[in-house]
């Protein structure tokens, strides 16, 4: 028996492993990241970075333009989430370009087009505005992906008597999703914020970090002060910057997500209520003061006359689209142009490739073999210990209250601040750089998959919990039908977007600055490294594009097939 049915969506999806849709995108990579490293020819060669103080009393400003930052970029990655995710569920045409498309930008090595990236806008805008968008561009790639592919994984998988009842009660597109849509998914939706945020804070301290030969274009802020500190050897600074950085990761967690987690729990598709539901000190504070009540009048008042006044002016529409609607002139003129501009775009690529000698390819190819194992490797420890933990925190609230702070804290503490602690560690022992290469990605990544099974075990209705209870199933046959079920597209949107972020981490894992001295190790991370370090342009489009297609290619044969798998057999009906 299964308390989890084998259905199918409202519309059977593509199922061909490749479509017209993965070519074009990665031509149409080729083309941006081509058109970055020529605009990277005309930057001033020499940029000057700003002083960065050491002095405590400097340390608010900094944190607070850190903040502002990451704030930006996760409004960005917010709007991006909820608009890309539900174009690529409902549009059946959209979804054979802008899924592909998710593919490559979640596995496109950021860190490698950041100098591309950096240079180019530094070509074309003044310096400090070119570096502050760099770094918001920077993060929002770091915190948009997992949130766009877990919010497209709740609406594939949104049982199909609720979009029948969704039908039944006439309601517009507006409704559907205040009522439908955002409600089915907060759970996931709030946990992947959690996780975005503190992957936002590994790729921020890059960003404030980051010079190339004599451009420098560091940013004030924790990281930079963080990495001042660390070269002047500054210990008493380091422990500032630290403590700076934990305490604002726990005023996040307790003013913000732990009381949204709270609020959330309402959302859970079930029928019992939950024995012991998540708690928030800070959110039965507010949720009971006058000022709270007062500003909550006030503001269902103001949503219920918009939810009136867009009743009114936009009528139901059909949802599901099979994408064969015929084109008007505009659309077609449209396509013509992008098409062009690929073309002319692909050719100039093409061309730039054709400069990168055999050898070097050869060193790709081997590299690329050397990095996919390091990612297998950390990708199998990350499942083996965040599944149980995972379930634990999402169902257990007696572990939960102890775990779960411990978790947001450490998962938002930026892996590269520890990095040179394990270097000590592992430098000097054969195949050292290896091991420390491995950790690194895994503790850049792992969080992807425990948050995401933290939302998949919290979301479990109660009722299938007793259901399971009443038929005295035994500790393994309750995984077996309930647990794992239930956790699988979960687990399946977490691995995705820590497969790529670990292909990601590669870059500073295999290619590393300590202690006055390089060291590198043989990887397609450290060749992209290497490439921006030296200038060599060409490399650097040649080893990118390769672990583009590289990642694309594993997510189109294996990962999207599970993702398929989720939505057709596990779904909550």
């Amino acid at each position: 028996m299964g308390l989890f049915q084998n259905t199918l969506p409202p519309k059977k999806r593509l199922e061909r492993s490749f479509t017209w849709g993965d070519a074009l995108v990665v031509l149409l990579m080729a083309v941006v990241l081509y058109g970055g490293v020529r605009l990277a020819f005309n930057s001033p060669p020499l940029i000057a970075g700003p002083k960065i103080s050491l002095e405590p009393s400097a340390l608010p400003w900094y944190t607070l333009l850190s903040v502002l930052r990451m704030l930006a970029a996760y409004i960005l990655s917010l709007l991006f989430t909820l608009t890309y995710g539900r174009a690529a569920a409902y549009n059946r045409r959209a979804e054979t370009i802008l899924m592909p498309l998710l593919d490559v930008l979640q596995s496109v090595p950021i860190l490698s087009f950041l100098p591309i990236v950096l240079l180019g806008l530094s070509a074309i805008l003044p310096q400090r505005i070119a570096v502050e968008l760099a770094a918001i561009v920077l993060i929002f790639t770091s915190q948009a992906w997992n949130m766009a592919f877990g919010w497209y994984q709740s609406l594939a998988t949104i049982p199909k008597e609720l979009h029948e009842a969704s039908a039944i009660f006439r309601l517009n597109t507006w409704l559907r999703f205040k009522r439908l849509e955002l409600p089915f998914a907060m759970i996931g939706l709030i946990w992947n914020s959690v996780m975005s945020w503190a992957g936002g804070w590994f790729f921020l301290m890059a960003a404030e970090i980051f010079t190339v030969g004599s451009k420098d274009f560091r940013l004030p802020g924790l990281g930079a002060y963080l990495q001042e500190a660390t070269n002047q050897g500054d210990y008493r600074a380091i422990a500032f910057g630290l403590i700076s950085l934990i305490l604002v990761i726990v005023a996040l967690d307790q003013f913000i997500w732990r009381p949204l987690l709270a609020w959330s729990d309402r959302f859970k598709v079930e029928m019992a209520e939950s024995d012991h539901p998540p708690t928030s000190w800070f959110y039965d504070l507010t949720h009971t003061s006058r000022l709270f009540l007062a500003i909550s009048a006030i503001f269902t008042k103001i949503n219920e006359r918009f939810d009136q006044w867009l009743v009114h002016r936009a009528p139901m529409k059909a949802e599901w689209s099979d994408g064969n609607e015929k084109p008007n002139w505009k659309s077609i003129v449209f396509y013509l142009l992008i098409g062009a501009l690929v073309l002319y775009g692909g050719l100039r690529a093409t061309q730039m490739l054709s400069a990168v000698p055999q050898a070097q390819w050869v060193q790709i190819g081997i590299g690329m073999l050397a990095t996919f194992l390091r990612v297998n490797i950390s990708l199998v420890i990350a499942l083996l210990w965040t599944i149980p933990v995972g379930v634990a925190i999402g169902t257990n609230r007696r572990i939960a209250a102890v775990l779960q702070p411990i978790v947001q804290v450490t998962a938002a503490v930026p892996a590269t601040a520890i990095f040179p602690v394990l270097l000590m560690f592992f430098i000097n022992l054969t195949g050292g750089l290896n091991i420390a290469a491995i950790f690194l990605m895994l503790m850049g990544t792992q969080w992807y998959v425990l948050f995401n099974v933290i939302a998949g075990a919290s979301a479990i209705p109660q009722d299938l919990k007793y259901t399971s209870s009443l038929l005295q199933l035994s500790r393994r046959e309750t995984w077996r039908t309930l647990i794992l079920p239930a956790l699988f597209p979960f687990i399946i949107t977490g691995a995705i977007t820590a497969s790529g972020g670990a292909w990601n981490a590669s870059i500073v894992a295999e290619f590393v600055h300590f202690g006055g001295q390089t060291f590198f190790t043989t990887g397609i991370g450290a060749l992209i490294s290497q490439a921006t370090a030296q200038g060599d342009y060409p490399l650097l489009l040649a080893a990118t594009l390769s672990m583009v297609a590289a990642v694309a290619l594993v997510n189109r044969l294996f990962w999207r097939r599970l993702y398929k798998l989720a939505e057709e057999k596990y779904r909550m009906e």
